[in-house]
Parts: C-alpha cells; structure tokens; sequence
C-alpha cells in the first residue's frame, strides 16, 4: 500500500480497476452459501439476488444463460448454495457474485424442482383421479413413445408379441434424456395422438434422477395431459417416480409391466372365453330343459282333435235338447194362455149372449141397433140378428 501511495494519488476507476484484478484473480471458482433475499427476474431472464448471513451479505448475478438451465425456481429466504466468481461491479464499486449455478442446501436442486412442480400442477388438477380414463379391453393399435435402441423397447415389443394377436404397434423414437428429450417426447405424444391409436406407452429404463429428468418437465407433463388417448407412464424401474407418473392414466412400475397392463395374455383370454362357453352352455341347457318342461306341461293339458270334437258334438246335442224343450215348453205354455183367453173371449162374446135366446135389433136402413121402442115407428123395417140366422119383420105398433 505504500508503494502505491507513493505513485501519487489513484483514480476511483483505476482503484476499482486494481480491486477488480485482485478479486477475480484470487476467487475464480467458490462456494458460498448463504440465504436468498431481494430475489428478481426481470424480462431480461437474469436473476439478480443478494445472498446473506446473520453478518454480511453479498449481491450476485445470474445471467439468463446459467438461469434457464434451473431446475428449481428460487424464493427469497431459501437457503442455498451458489458457485460462481467473484468479481467488481465498476459502476457502483461493490463486490459481487457472477453465478454459475445455485443448488438448495439441504437437498439437491432436482428434487426441490420436483416437489415445486409436482405442488403445482397438483393444484392445476392436472393429477386429479377423476380424468384418469381405463384402458381400452381389447386395442387394435398400441403407441410406444421411447428410445429405439433401449432395451425398454425391445421388451415391449416382445410382450406385445407374445402375449396378442393382431395388434398394430407404432413406435415413436424419441430421446430419453439429455438436452431437448422432453421437447422430443411431448411431440412424440402429439404424432401418436394424430395416428389414432388406442392407447400409449410413455417411458423409458431406470437410471439416475438425472438420466429420468426428461420425464419431470412440465412440456411432458402438458403433452401427457392433452393427450386425446390413455397414457401409461413406464418409466424407470418399481421406486422411481416421476411427474409423468402422475400425470399419467396408469403408471406402471416398469416399460415390461406397462406392455402386460396395455394387453391380456393370450392365454388369459381363451381360458376366459372358454370359461365364458361353459356358461352359456350350460344356461342354455337350464332353459332348454325348462322350455321342455313347459311343453310337456302344454302337451298334458292339450286335448286331441277327435276328443275334443266329441265334446262339442255332446254339447251341442245337450244344447240342442234344451232347446226342443224350451220350444215345446213354450208352445204348451202358449196353447194353454190361448185357450183361456178364448174362454174367456167367448165368455164377452155378443154372439154368447144371442145364444141364451137375446137377439140384436137394427132399424133400416142405416143399420142403426135399436135400444128404445121410441126409436121405431109404424111401418119402419128392423132387421133382427140371432144366434143363428137374422129376420127381416115391419113394426106395426111400438110401445115405449
């Protein structure tokens, strides 16, 4: 320090120029650790932040290259670890840190990722059970979107093959992991989707948190969501989870396990079949018997033509017997109101009366009966009407 007091006096820049060599010289790669205050990220896609312990704190920079390879999104009052350079903002002549890469303390960058986005699409609904569909009984075309060199791909292929008949298998390559894999594996969902295919298989071989992160993207967790057909997530071995797991209609613990789930076993189905044979065999037989017992029962209560023409040939005989009784019944009974209604009519009769000596008197002409001696005269005409025969006499004197 006194060497460069005795050069004179320095310019703040060529001070701030000094410190600056000094600093980025000495600090080229560290780890600080601290807790995250005052984060930002403008429209630029640079993080600013200021880093902080209980005595000190430091501001730091991210720039929008580093910042978008994150996997987790920052929030003030995490604790983390940043690496990175240190060097001197000459404008403002403060310290600060030119970061490279930030994990959180505690637990490592992927996983928080994970649980960030897994909260999040979570509260979307993007895992609720209600839109998971069932897979289709019996497909006719099946879409496998993973690697083509991956063992995950032959042994779909041949459990498909073994274990179906008749099945159309289109198979989507895409990469499984590295950078662009899961931009590859939401356009592989899309083509499938366009194909028409019945179901999907999306997934891939175990492998580190790292080597599965393609299937923990968001663009995949999109793609299997819009996804017009069910989705079997296979990825990874048994405890690997991912957020394509739970996203999917059905995960399946592994790629060999998601192809048995997509098909029946052949021999599943015909034993089903057959047992299905058996049982409409034998309800077939239960109702033929029951219709034969039915006939049997019709063909008792069934009387034969000839007995049964007999038996309307006795009853119309019977029918026909009642009615000549009726008739002749009706007939006596007839006679019999008739011959006292003739005695009785012979009883009134006028003719009756003439027989017991009377006789009817009519004055001529005009025939007009003659009840009154006042009604004839001297010289008129009366005919006299008796029982049998009339007369024909002149009156020559009346008394009345």
């Amino acid at each position: 320090m006194h060497g460069l007091a005795a050069q004179g006096p320095l310019s703040v820049s060529r001070l701030v120029s000094l410190l600056q060599e000094l600093v980025e010289d000495n600090f080229v790669e560290v780890l600080v650790e601290g807790e995250l205050s005052n984060f930002s990220r403008p429209a630029s896609g640079h993080l600013y932040l200021t880093l902080k312990d209980a005595e000190a704190q430091l501001r730091g920079v991210m720039f929008r290259s580093q910042a978008k390879r994150l996997k987790f999104q920052p929030d003030n009052g995490m604790q983390v670890i940043c690496r990175g350079r240190i060097s001197v903002y000459r404008s403002r002549g403060e310290l600060q840190l030119i970061i490279e890469s930030i994990e959180p303390s505690g637990v490592g960058g992927l996983q928080l990722a994970f649980e960030q986005l897994k909260r999040r699409l979570a509260r979307e609904g993007l895992f609720a059970e209600a839109r998971k569909r069932s897979l289709p009984a019996f497909p006719r075309r099946i879409g496998v979107v993973t690697s083509a060199t991956g063992a995950a791909i032959r042994d779909i292929l041949n459990i498909l093959g073994r274990r179906s008949v008749g099945v159309e298998v289109l198979v989507r390559p895409v990469r499984v992991q590295g950078e662009g894999a899961e931009e590859e594996i939401a356009a592989g969902i899309a083509d499938l989707n366009r194909c028409g295919v019945d179901v999907m298989i999306v997934g891939r071989g175990g492998g580190s948190l790292e080597d599965l992160w393609a299937f923990n993207d968001e663009v995949v967790a999109r793609a299997v969501h819009a996804s017009a057909c069910p989705v079997i997530s296979a990825v990874g071995h048994e405890t690997d989870w991912t957020i394509c797991d739970f996203v999917a209609d059905l995960r399946a613990p592994t790629p060999s396990a998601g192809a048995e789930l997509v098909v029946r076993n052949r021999r599943e189905l015909e034993s089903h079949l057959d047992q299905l044979a058996l049982r409409l065999a034998g309800q077939m037989r239960g109702r033929i018997q029951l219709l034969r017992e039915r006939v049997t029962g019709l063909r008792r209560r069934l009387i034969p033509p000839q007995q049964q023409l007999q038996l309307q040939r006795s009853r119309f005989d019977h029918l026909q017997q009642r009615l000549y009784r009726s008739v002749a019944s009706g007939l006596q009974m007839a006679r019999q109101r008739l011959k006292l209604s003739s005695a009785r009519l012979d009883a009134l009769s006028p003719l009756h009366t003439l027989a017991r000596g009377y006789s009817i008197v009519f004055k001529q002409p005009g025939q007009t009966v003659v009840r009154h001696a006042a009604d004839v005269g001297p010289g008129d005409k009366l005919r006299v009407r008796l029982a049998e025969g009339t007369l024909t006499v002149a009156v020559e004197e009346s008394e009345p």
